[in-house]
């Protein structure tokens, strides 16, 4: 059983996701340690500021208790310090209150006791939903507690904005932390991304691909060195290119001659029979076909020497296919052409040969075509050959492209078996239209030669 493989991650997102971790650990570091020293401080200063008021308060109401405790009532309700706070004196059988007025069982026992037994405590609590720190002090003159419960909202309502803030800021922090890296990393890929484009451009056929000049010491090198590379592959291909064509083009007088002469002896093979008549049938084929490979070889070469020199129109494909058709030995075929035209920026002569080599190919190996689309699909225009032959082996599909790759046929002699050379020549003029071409199955039986090229902006 094979197990589903999980995509990886770009080293851009990687570097970049590595950063906002770092960025979330440091930050998250730094707010915990804020929060912890910030909080610690102001609950410190809070309690002991209450316990300072406290012990204030239960002197005071010492002192009354000691005077006769006359006006204490009056002195309780004076010491309250706001709405939310209240002071509670437990004397023997009874309890007096003042301030905001809450159920005494809620103060817990173990508190009370301690103030009785004259040992100073303080402890928070939450008494009907608000924050309070609870100090018991000793009233030695009533053997009794005194209570005072100091609101901690307000501390409560800073503890809430505080955390607020240093989550928001660790948050922050770690998206800008995945910015910067996302940021830095793709400065740091980008002469890789131009390397990988340069080295595209070249592999498609484009030798005049370089690199741009670069100003760090650490990338000077590989641009050097690459461009150096490139310039020396594209004038080798230029030589070989010029000699393919001197050749070719050394060999049109003699080989006119030749083609001259199989045309008389083809006439007049009734003349000569048996075995002569054989081999003049074989020497005149191979001399159609080499004629047709010194003719390619002259195109290929002038296509290799001038790699953009295009004298680009707008061309409706449609039209262009059917004057196509229409100078061909009538062969039954369908046309699907869409009747809207449909125009791509390129050279006639070229996308002439394109067709031509489709029509040629499909009737030299397979029968002839039986269908030939023109169809408009989401900004390209795509061109279908289809021909009635057995179809390419999936394993041949890329390969018959290649220069003088005859597929199946490779080494046979006599007939009408081509050059080898019709199919990469089409390849070549696609690529130089930004265009792609491929062969696929065709419906029903056969083979589809496909070929897209971008449709005409306006």
């Amino acid at each position: 059983m094979t197990r589903a493989r999980v995509p990886r991650l770009s080293m851009r997102w990687r570097v970049a996701a590595a950063l906002g971790m770092v960025s979330l650990l440091v930050t998250s570091t730094l707010a915990v340690g804020v929060w912890n020293l910030a909080s610690g401080y102001m609950l410190r200063q809070r309690e002991q500021s209450a316990i300072r008021q406290a012990e204030v308060n239960a002197r005071l109401v010492d002192r009354s208790l000691r005077n006769g405790s006359e006006g204490l009532t009056e002195l309780l309700t004076g010491l309250t310090t706001g709405p939310d706070s209240t002071i509670l004196l437990y004397r023997p059988g009874e309890v007096l209150t003042s301030g905001r007025q809450i159920n005494t069982d809620v103060v817990p026992r173990r508190l009370i006791e301690l103030g009785r037994q004259h040992t100073p405590a303080a402890q928070r609590l939450v008494v009907d939903g608000v924050p309070v720190l609870a100090v018991t002090l000793p009233i030695p003159s009533a053997n009794g507690a005194y209570v005072e419960l100091a609101p901690l909202a307000q501390l409560d309502r800073t503890f809430r904005f505080l955390s607020a803030l240093l989550v928001a800021g660790t948050i922050i922090a770690s998206l800008l932390g995945v910015a910067l890296g996302s940021w830095a990393s793709r400065r740091a890929l980008r002469p890789l991304i131009e390397l990988t484009r340069a080295a595209s451009r070249i592999a498609g056929g484009d030798l005049r691909a370089r690199l741009p000049a670069q100003t760090d010491p650490d990338l000077t090198p590989l641009a050097v060195t690459f461009n150096s590379t490139a310039e020396a592959l594209e004038q080798r291909a230029i030589k070989d290119a010029r000699f393919a064509g001197d050749v070719s083009h050394e060999l049109r007088s003699p080989l006119t001659t030749m083609v001259n002469a199989a045309a008389v002896l083809r006439r007049r093979r009734a003349e000569v029979p048996g075995t002569a008549g054989k081999a003049l049938e074989l020497l005149t084929s191979e001399v159609d076909r080499f004629a047709r490979m010194v003719v390619d070889l002259l195109e290929i070469s002038r296509s290799d020497q001038r790699p953009e020199d295009l004298a680009l129109e707008p061309i409706d494909v449609a039209a262009l296919v059917r004057n196509v058709v229409a100078a061909r030995p009538h062969r039954p075929f369908e046309l699907d052409a869409d009747l809207s035209e449909v125009h791509v920026l390129g050279e006639r002569r070229r996308l002439d040969r394109v067709v031509v080599n489709l029509l040629d190919n499909a009737e030299r190996h397979a029968g002839g075509a039986v269908r030939v689309a023109v169809l408009h699909r989401a900004g390209v225009v795509r061109l279908e050959v289809d021909d009635a032959g057995p179809g390419v082996p999936e394993e041949l599909r890329e390969r018959i492209f290649d220069r003088f790759d005859r597929g199946m046929r490779a080494g046979s002699r006599g007939g009408d078996t081509g050059s080898g050379l019709g199919l990469s020549l089409v390849v070549q003029h696609v690529q130089r239209h930004h265009g792609s071409v491929w062969t696929e199955p065709r419906p029903g039986g056969g083979a589809r030669f496909v070929v897209e090229i971008p449709e005409a902006d306006g």
